[in-house]
């Protein structure tokens, strides 16, 4: 079985240390659900709200987060990030994916970025949305893929 690799032989908390690891090519992708009213998501789509595009909103507010992880996540790395996408799909008339593909070359991954930038343009759109519908949910955030590094390709099960 495999060890957490944040915590020393003792229990200490640790950061990992990558200073041998060689610098490659990575890539994750994650993905989450906003599950809503179909009233606030035709709202969403029409522009209606009056904060302004909830999406592009909610996209620039994930790229940010993705770029601040490090600040969040007590034990990551801080990483030059070359790229953040965030993507929107409907797949019903009460639902929102959210998307987000993160690219760097490094020493370490990008997995906690991408589930970052997804969390905090899921938590936007909470915010910007709450005054027409609490009754939002957040729900099956989870990494799609990573690449590059020791550990190889992961991709999951669709």
């Amino acid at each position: 079985m495999s060890e957490f690799t944040h915590f020393s032989p003792d229990g200490a908390s640790r950061m990992v240390d990558v200073g041998d690891k060689q610098i490659t090519r990575r890539t994750a992708r994650a993905r989450a659900n906003m599950l809503m009213s179909p009233e606030t998501l035709r709202l969403i789509k029409s522009g209606g709200s009056t904060k302004g595009n909830v999406l592009e909103i909610a996209r620039l507010a994930g790229i940010m987060a993705a770029k601040r992880t490090a600040d969040l996540i007590p034990l990551c790395h801080t990483l030059p990030i070359e790229k953040v996408e965030i993507l929107f799909e409907f797949p019903s008339d009460r639902c929102i994916t959210v998307e987000a593909e993160v690219r760097t070359e490094s020493k370490t991954g990008v997995e906690m970025e991408a589930m970052t930038a997804v969390s905090i343009a899921c938590l936007t759109i909470y915010d910007m949305c709450k005054s027409v519908d609490r009754t939002m949910v957040i729900t099956d955030l989870c990494l799609l893929e990573k690449s590059g590094g020791r550990s190889g390709h992961f991709l999951r099960d669709q």
